[in-house]
């Protein structure tokens, strides 16, 4: 029935959407005990294509199946695209036991994207919870990269432990930056943590920007960020600037087959980012 009350957009539609083209892996790292980053190059000429911050890509492992993923590397790199992954299913675990050399399949990019080119001036909120720094740090890293355009910069990021947080060196490098502010804080910690002790939404009271000219981008576990709009809304920044992620059930990518419905929307199709205001309606009703 979806498919039909929804048919797909031609352009969804496009040469490559539906059959995975080759990519090879070029490097790998290991962020944490269970995430780790991969860098792609495609395996023939013309399949690279432009993304925009918050899309993602469908990865295939040969022989076990394909996930969504988050473009986590730089928009500005012309050359690879880079995702930082963590291992929750057999799919997921087939792509970590992938070494520089081996070649995957890909589809993408797809989906809607952070506003992060309409927002000049605006001073920037990114909220982060776990791996929900990974679909951020795209917009992150081309607001460091127009700097000059924009306002503050506030990154607060949580994790369950010290050794859970992903991109750490480089959340202190972008703390040096003029104009930005990166707090970090755990759930849990031992004595050589100096940074904040609680969840994440306990970060926003201390952070330093202008509500009435802010747009926050936030990505997490669904009640974090439930939670994250509720304070936000506390310290004076409404619904309607403020931007989520959702990263659940897709299959298709383009819309057809119905996994990734969400109220009237398709994730895949209609997302993953949403403007929060659009659908907090349903992020209050269960099992939806």
């Amino acid at each position: 029935m979806s498919s039909v009350l929804h048919p797909p957009d031609a352009s969804a539609l496009q040469a490559g959407s539906m059959l995975p083209e080759p990519w090879v892996v070029v490097s790998r790292l290991e962020e944490n005990a269970d995430t780790f980053t991969i860098e792609l190059r495609p395996a023939e000429e013309g399949t690279l294509r432009p993304f925009a911050p918050g899309q993602f890509n469908m990865l295939y492992a040969f022989g076990t199946g394909e996930s969504a993923i988050s473009i986590s590397g730089s928009p500005e790199n012309s050359d690879t695209r880079v995702h930082t992954i963590r291992r929750v299913g057999t799919v997921t675990s087939a792509l970590d036991r992938l070494a520089p050399g081996d070649t995957i399949g890909l589809r993408g990019p797809f989906g809607s994207a952070w506003p992060i080119e309409e927002l000049p001036g605006r001073d920037l909120v990114f909220v982060a919870g776990g791996i929900g720094l990974a679909p951020l740090r795209p917009a992150i890293l081309h607001a460091l990269a127009h700097r000059k355009d924009y306002g503050r910069i506030v990154i607060l990021a949580g994790a369950r432990s010290p050794e859970d947080l992903i991109f750490h060196d480089e959340l202190l490098e972008w703390k040096e930056e003029p104009d930005v502010e990166v707090k970090l804080t755990v759930d849990r910690a031992g004595i050589d943590w100096y940074h904040h002790v609680g969840v994440v939404t306990t970060l926003i009271p201390q952070a330093d920007f202008d509500p009435a000219n802010a747009v926050a981008m936030v990505c997490g576990p669904e009640i974090m960020m439930r939670f994250t709009a509720v304070e936000l809304n506390k310290n004076g920044l409404p619904d309607s600037r403020l931007f989520v992620t959702l990263e659940r059930n897709m299959k298709c990518a383009v819309g057809i087959c119905g996994h990734c419905q969400f109220g009237p929307e398709f994730i895949c199709r209609d997302g993953p980012v949403f403007r929060y205001d659009h659908i907090h309606h349903w992020f209050s009703q269960r099992e939806v």
